[in-house]
């Protein structure tokens, strides 16, 4: 068919990760590829409940159209309890509900980008942000990260190179695809450049309550003086991605772009999904759900930090995360992640190549795996399978 598509249209490609995922979806196949939180910890019988109270109590009006900005009461409870790492007293006014995280990234590029403009983002990057905002045709500006995150003194030669860059987008808390962490000194320094230089921060926090040791980091949002940092939040990791419920908090003059956006898009996130969550939040404790969560992926991940330091070849490195979902593999330099997967899917098991995380290309030695959704049977196959594959290389 000869059908004129936009140039935009023309210029999309298909989700590395989603085209991966079909090949992973056989059941034999153990797949540390996906990000996806552990099925069996969704509070399944207790969602049946809310469903019904909800339905009984307000059915109506979950069925009906509800305003863009979300459930009044949903927005109350992110503001004063899921925001608390922001140290500020916000309300539900300077809060909006979205339909999961990746439509405030996609809302994001919207806002900010015009074909060419600048975003400096960590090397490497979320692969869903990166799709996000490729479609609005913008320039890829990598900072470096060592063990800590973003380094700032690159951070800001970037800024001073690019003056006219839109926003900065990052994952402050146990990134992906590295899983690493940005300290609470170097948040604040983020912030003040921010300021510095009147660029926009887009805060990406799907993971920052899933933190295996120590306390919950601070926000960058929380040392954010002026309003240049934009959090993105999400129930996804934390209660369940199939609600498809995030928020974004933001100052008042851009948080009203990103509704007048969100009007044009799809007018609201689902009634019914949101009066859910509230029900839940307000009768049961979500922290408490929280804790179960992080006591079980904070066993699969030491589990798999051993397997992979006594399984796989002395020079394979990784990171070692203390939250979130996600470790780090880096091979040789000469080796290719991508083609040695194709020999993995033959082993029945599978992982996300990383070169796909570099919005620039390169770097193919690379690749994540996710420790979440697997059991410790197969945490343990599944790296035994890796380490088969990797040795023919070693």
């Amino acid at each position: 068919m000869d059908i004129r598509f936009s140039d935009r249209a023309n210029g999309l490609k298909a989700s590395a990760i989603r085209e991966l995922l079909k090949l992973t979806e056989m059941p034999e196949v153990i797949s540390f590829a996906g990000g996806l939180p552990a099925p069996e910890l969704f509070p399944v019988e207790r969602i049946k409940e809310i469903f019904s109270e909800v339905m009984d109590r307000d059915g109506r009006a979950a069925l009906q159209y509800g305003p863009t900005e979300g459930y009044r009461p949903l927005r109350e409870i992110i503001a004063t309890q899921r925001m608390s790492t922001a140290h500020m007293k916000l309300t539900g006014d300077d809060v909006i509900v979205t339909t999961g995280s990746q439509q405030g990234l996609e809302f994001s590029a919207k806002l900010f980008l015009n074909k060419g403009d600048v975003v400096i983002c960590e090397s490497p990057s979320y692969l869903g942000a990166i799709n996000a905002f490729q479609a609005y045709e913008p320039k890829f500006v990598e900072v470096s990260m060592d063990e800590h995150g973003m380094i700032m003194s690159e951070l800001e030669n970037a800024l001073k190179e690019n003056p006219n860059a839109k926003m900065i987008y990052t994952i402050p808390d146990f990134q992906n695809p590295t899983g690493k962490t940005m300290p609470d000194d170097r948040r604040k320094r983020m912030a003040e450049l921010a300021a510095e230089y009147k660029i926009p921060i887009i805060e990406d926090n799907p993971y920052g309550e899933l933190i295996f040791e120590g306390t919950v980091h601070p926000a960058i949002k929380s040392f954010d003086k002026e309003g240049w940092v934009v959090f993105l939040g999400t129930f996804s990791k934390t209660f369940a991605p199939g609600l498809r419920l995030g928020w974004i908090c933001a100052s008042p003059e851009i948080l009203s772009k990103y509704v007048i956006i969100k009007q044009g898009a799809d007018l609201q996130s689902s009634s019914l999904d949101q009066r859910i969550a509230a029900t839940f939040m307000q009768k049961y404790d979500l922290n408490e759900h929280i804790e179960k969560i992080k006591e079980i992926y904070g066993n699969r991940r030491t589990l798999m930090l051993e397997c992979m330091d006594k399984y796989f070849p002395a020079d394979v490195k990784h990171t070692n995360p203390y939250g979130g979902l996600f470790a780090w593999v880096e091979l040789r330099e000469d080796l290719d992640a991508g083609k040695i997967m194709e020999e993995c899917i033959k082993e029945n098991v599978a992982y996300v190549p990383g070169d796909a995380f570099f919005p620039n290309g390169g770097h193919k030695n690379f690749f994540r795996v996710n420790y979440s959704c697997m059991p410790e049977d197969k945490i343990v196959e599944g790296i035994k399978r890796l380490a088969k594959v990797l040795a023919k290389y070693y």
